[in-house]
Parts: C-alpha cells; sequence; structure tokens
C-alpha cells in the first residue's frame, strides 16, 4: 500500500536558487513600492516647513476630528453669505464641486453646502496667500469637504457659476474629508437636463446622459445635485403640511404594525414570512389597524408609515416599498365629509409648497422643466358615471363598471383639464366590484359605492371610501372577495363592540411629489427605491 505522506518529488524539493531569487526580486519591488506610497502619504499629511504658511492649509489629522475639543468657531451658512457681509471674515464648510487653476498664482472653488453654492478665489500675496497653497487647494479632488477661512467680496460683475452673489477671498483651507480622484458619476453630469443635452448634440457635440440605473446604484452622488436636494426637501414639506394641516383639524397621529397574520387589502400581492413559526406577511396598508383605531374612540387619526406591495409592476408609478400617508375618522352622515378634508388638505398643501418653497421647485425646474399645477379653489367632483361618459364621449371604450387603465386615467385627466381648467380633481361613486372588501355599497344602487380616487395630471394619487362597520356585511364582503375571514378575524370583531361610521383614504408620498412636480418617474421621488428589481443601495 502506498504511503498517503509520501511527499512527490515536486512537494518535497527546496526550490531552486534562480527561483528564490527571482521571488526576493519580487518581494523587494513591493516593499519600495509601499515605502514610496507611504512616503508619499506622509508628505501629503506633512506641513511643508519651507513655507511660513504652511499651518494655513492641509489635511485634517483624523484625531482632530474625533470630537477631540470644542472651541467655539462658528460656521456660516453658504446660503447667508449676501452682500451684508463684505469685508467680514467667514468660516464655511462644504464641498468642493468645482477648482480651477489661472496659472500658478490664482485658484478657483466653487464650494456647495444644502444647495446653495459659492466662489472662493486663492491668489498669491506675500504673508497670506503661497504658492503651495495655492497648489494644494488645486490638487483636492472633487467633492472632498473643506472648511475654508476667508473675507467676503462683492465683485463688479455677476458670478454665473455660484448661487451665491459674493465671493470668498481665501485665507486659510483645509481639508476634512477625501474624495477619491475619480468618481463613479459626476455631480455636473448628474445635475444636466435633457434639454441641454439635446441642445448639445444639435451643435455635434456629446454630453454624458447619466442613467436612472447608474444614478440609483450611486444614489449617494445622485442625490447631492440641485434637483434632488429639492426633490426630497419639496418631500419633507408635503409630510410635514400633511402632519401639521391634521393636528389642526383635530386628528391624532398613530402607528400601526407593519408585520402582520394574513392580508391587509386582500390578494396575492403581499410579502410572505415566518413569524415564529406562524405565517405572516408585510403590512399592505395600515387599514385595518386604522379603522380598529376609529373604534376605539379616537374619532380621527392618521398615519405616516412605511407600505409593502408585492406587485410585479414595472412602471413608471409603482414601487414595491413607499410612504403611505393614511386617514381615517368618524362621519356625521355622508362620505363626502371625508372628500371635504382631501379637498382643503390638498389646497393648502399646494399653496404652501408654491408660496413658501419656490427656491426647491425652481432647482427641480431647472433640470426637469414642468408647468405649475393647476388646480381650484374648490376642488372639482366627478362621479364615476360622469368621468365615464366623458371619455365615451370623447371617443373611447371603456367598461362603465370597471376600473379605469393608465391610458384612460390620462385621457380623462386631459378632458376635465380642457373643460375645467383644472388638474386636481376627485372621482366618486366608483364600481363596487373594483374597491376592496371594506368599501360601504351606495344606499340606492349596490352597484356602485361610497368610494372615490383623487387626480392629479391624469393620475390617481388617492383611494378613499366610506368603510363598512357592520361585522356581518364586513363578513359577507371579505368572503365574496376570497379572503380567509379567519386571518381578518380581529379585525371583524372589533366592530361587534359598537363602531360609528366612518372613512379614510391613503396616499403615496412619493406619488404626490412626482406629479406636482410633473417628474416622469417615481424612482427620482423615492430616496432609496425598491422596485422588483432593486434591493440596494
Amino acid at each position: 500500500m502506498e504511503d498517503e505522506n509520501r511527499q512527490t518529488p515536486e512537494e518535497g524539493q527546496a526550490p531552486s536558487k534562480k527561483a528564490a531569487k527571482k521571488e526576493a526580486a519580487k518581494l523587494e519591488k513591493q516593499r519600495r513600492r509601499e515605502a514610496e506610497a507611504a512616503a508619499a502619504a506622509a508628505a501629503s499629511l506633512s506641513i511643508d516647513s519651507a513655507d511660513p504658511l504652511a499651518a494655513n492649509y492641509g489635511d485634517v489629522p483624523l484625531n482632530d476630528l474625533q470630537s477631540k475639543a470644542v472651541t467655539g468657531r462658528k460656521w456660516t451658512d453658504i446660503g447667508a453669505l449676501t452682500e451684508e457681509l463684505k469685508d467680514q471674515q467667514v468660516l464655511i464648510r462644504g464641498r468642493a464641486q468645482t477648482i480651477r487653476a489661472v496659472g500658478k498664482n490664482i485658484a478657483f472653488l466653487v464650494v456647495r453646502k444644502k444647495g446653495f453654492t459659492v466662489q472662493c478665489v486663492l491668489t498669491v500675496q506675500n504673508d497670506v496667500v503661497s504658492r503651495q497653497m495655492v497648489k494644494f487647494a488645486t490638487g483636492l479632488s472633487r467633492e472632498s469637504h473643506v472648511d475654508i477661512e476667508g473675507i467676503v467680496s462683492v465683485p463688479d460683475t455677476p458670478i454665473k457659476g455660484a448661487s451665491q452673489q459674493v465671493e470668498v477671498q481665501v485665507r486659510k483651507i483645509y481639508c476634512v474629508s477625501k474624495a477619491v480622484p475619480n468618481l463613479p458619476i459626476n455631480i455636473e453630469d448628474a445635475a444636466r437636463s435633457e434639454i441641454e443635452i439635446e441642445k448639445a448634440l444639435q451643435a455635434g457635440e456629446q454630453l454624458v446622459r447619466v442613467n436612472q440605473d447608474t444614478r440609483l446604484n450611486y444614489r449617494v452622488l445622485d442625490i447631492r445635485t440641485a434637483a434632488n436636494q429639492g426633490i426630497f426637501r419639496i418631500q419633507c414639506q408635503v409630510e410635514n403640511i400633511f402632519r401639521q394641516f391634521l393636528l389642526s383639524e383635530g386628528f391624532v397621529g398613530i402607528h400601526t404594525p407593519k408585520l402582520i397574520a394574513g392580508s391587509s387589502e386582500g390578494g396575492s400581492a403581499v410579502f410572505k414570512l415566518d413569524y415564529k413559526g406562524q405565517a405572516a406577511c408585510l403590512a399592505q396598508s395600515p387599514q385595518l389597524h386604522k379603522q380598529i383605531a376609529i373604534c376605539g374612540d379616537f374619532d380621527r387619526v392618521f398615519e405616516i408609515g412605511p407600505v409593502f406591495r408585492a406587485e410585479d409592476s414595472y412602471t413608471h408609478r409603482h414601487l414595491c416599498e413607499f410612504t403611505g400617508l393614511d386617514v381615517e375618522m368618524e362621519i356625521e352622515e355622508h362620505y363626502f365629509e371625508v372628500m371635504d378634508v382631501v379637498d382643503r388638505l390638498f389646497v393648502a398643501m399646494f399653496d404652501s409648497l408654491n408660496e413658501n418653497f419656490k427656491k426647491e421647485l425652481e432647482a427641480i425646474g431647472k433640470q426637469y422643466p414642468f408647468e405649475p399645477l393647476k388646480y381650484l379653489r374648490k376642488t372639482l367632483r366627478l362621479t364615476f358615471e360622469e368621468g365615464v361618459k366623458m371619455l365615451q364621449d370623447a371617443g373611447v371604450n371603456v367598461d362603465p363598471l370597471g376600473d379605469l387603465n393608465t391610458e384612460a386615467e390620462r385621457k380623462l385627466g386631459q378632458l376635465v383639464l380642457e373643460k375645467y381648467g383644472t388638474e386636481f380633481y376627485i372621482l366618486h361613486r366608483y364600481p363596487l366590484a373594483v374597491r376592496p372588501f371594506y368599501t360601504m355599497p351606495c344606499y340606492d344602487d349596490q352597484t356602485y359605492s361610497n368610494s372615490f380616487d383623487v387626480f392629479i395630471r391624469g393620475e390617481e394619487i388617492i383611494s378613499g371610501a366610506q368603510r363598512v362597520h357592520v361585522p356581518e356585511l364586513l363578513t359577507a364582503r371579505a368572503e365574496a372577495c376570497g379572503i380567509d375571514v379567519k386571518t381578518i378575524s380581529t379585525y371583524i370583531d372589533s366592530f361587534r363592540y359598537g363602531a360609528p361610521p366612518h372613512g379614510g383614504f391613503g396616499v403615496g408620498l412619493e406619488r404626490v411629489v412626482m406629479l406636482f412636480c410633473a417628474l416622469n418617474n417615481i424612482r427620482k421621488t423615492s430616496l432609496f427605491p425598491r422596485d422588483p428589481l432593486r434591493l440596494a443601495p
């Protein structure tokens, strides 16, 4: 039997002198490279002792950035740099957006923060700015974070490349955080409008077009553009106005679970998961729980939170996770009371955005040009039957008892704009068959329901209705829609202890912003979108 531990001649032999020499040379070459790299790194961090102004520029040591001390220094926001600060010394922090050298004695840096930009100038002067300091500044990589101390000056001619119409004459400049020299996407490319790209093509010049997937792959860079900064600041305000308006109308904010048994809406488009051995899913809506809250005497509630839909929808307006703005309220007499809240809420929202966030809307419009939304002081209301008739009169073939498809919704939006001069309207009294199981049927015709949708620029943003609050009817409706009643027994039981008539609605935050700003894809209004193909970043 062969000895398994016996070495083969190749395995047992020592390497030849030639091979050993070759390996030693390889290691020495690698050692020299590493030593050179370390020396270069040390040189970049060290203060040039030959320059008497060396202390006024350089890389900030790491230990100075580790909450080492509270110095009491005051930073000035770039957006606050105005002519009133002329001749005053300021300290600013921001990103080096563009860097341009003019010979060896002058350099221009445009520094950006919070969507504002300012031009900073280094000019070689004895005892003020050295050539080495200019060289350091021009050697910075774009998007690096810098601290700059300098004097505010007001140039004689308007500044085209920055938002602030003043300059900072640099006296000190320090790099707080370096960006890699070669960015995967350039901010100026990501900020370019389609109009600019097309104009350049017509002039025989080819500019870089950053596509949607590339933007989302490098979202950390993409969201630095002025348009994206505007989009997500507008989104923040839509949420804020929603909350503040409802609080002023006596609503209470609540938080409902996102892990539930069964399905909150009915159907199969749910993300299923194992919950300690029990079948569960991510909530498609806070619908059931906000209704339970109404039965618990909260009277009027709202919630802002994540909503999950496992639909395989590869469209410009669908996501698998989005932010839901949900409302539920008691009804005294009629579901029109819910529509009244929608009317007042959104007119107030649009007014506030237009009046108070002009800068953000202007930044969005510069990259993605759009016309301001047209809306009425009193929101237009049409019945579903009236909407169907408008479409049929225009030659569109629609099922009078079916739901409207995307094309029909857009066409109706166009017809409404032409006839009534508004891009924001409510369509109500939908066929019962196309609404969720908890929707209350109409009293005079069970074919229709006490429900409504709301549209902006021909696309649906809100779905709402009066809810069924009678447990027997609710059970029958759930069974008719193919829902296992056992999975929603807690929900149905909550109506057995006395439930007031009530209704509500749900709004997709991202869709509101997308349509208010007339953007062509909902992924533009989702900070980190989740669709059927994307789970990162």
